[in-house]
């Protein structure tokens, strides 16, 4: 049982680093940094973490993306939200594609609606409304969601999901 959670972390760890140094490779989008590389490691921690071990991931990137400015605060919303619906629908179905759709879903909509507040309240942005952020995160998740479904299917020919 403790090995395990050894693993797991580790593995968290891994795939947080891989999000921070991933989200070198950015874009702007409407005000927004989109970091295709972030979706693809909340698959990746959807499929072989769980949820809880996703959000985790998620939010330490998220974390270490904006000590070193690599990011915004609207890294936490819509990344962890992402992280967390994936998670949750892969671990309840076992279905890659409701992984996929959680990622999208949960990032593109849900956390591009909970930026809002975080976009007018706390960086004071008068400018943003409740869908200001959905089209750019929506673009960032497909993107990264893409790259996931060959990752994904790559990782599932050669054995290692199973």
């Amino acid at each position: 049982m403790e090995n395990t959670n050894i693993k797991k972390m580790t593995l968290t760890a891994i795939f947080a680093a891989i999000a921070v140094v991933g989200s070198l490779f950015s874009f702007p989008v409407f005000g927004s940094r989109c970091a295709p590389v972030q979706h693809l490691v909340n698959i990746l921690c959807a499929v072989l973490l769980g949820p809880w071990w996703g959000v985790a991931a998620a939010f330490i990137s998220s974390l270490i993306r904006n000590m070193l400015a690599l990011g915004t605060l609207l890294a936490f919303p819509g990344s962890m939200c992402g992280a967390l619906l994936s998670g949750l629908l892969y671990k309840y179905f076992k279905k890659l594609p409701l992984a996929y759709v959680g990622e999208v879903v949960g990032t593109g909509i849900i956390g591009g609606m909970l930026s809002y507040p975080v976009a007018a309240f706390v960086l004071g942005n008068e400018q943003a409304a409740l869908f200001t952020f959905v089209v750019p995160f929506l673009i960032s998740t497909c993107g990264g969601t893409i790259i996931a479904i060959f990752v994904v299917a790559a990782l599932k020919k050669t054995g290692l999901l199973s």
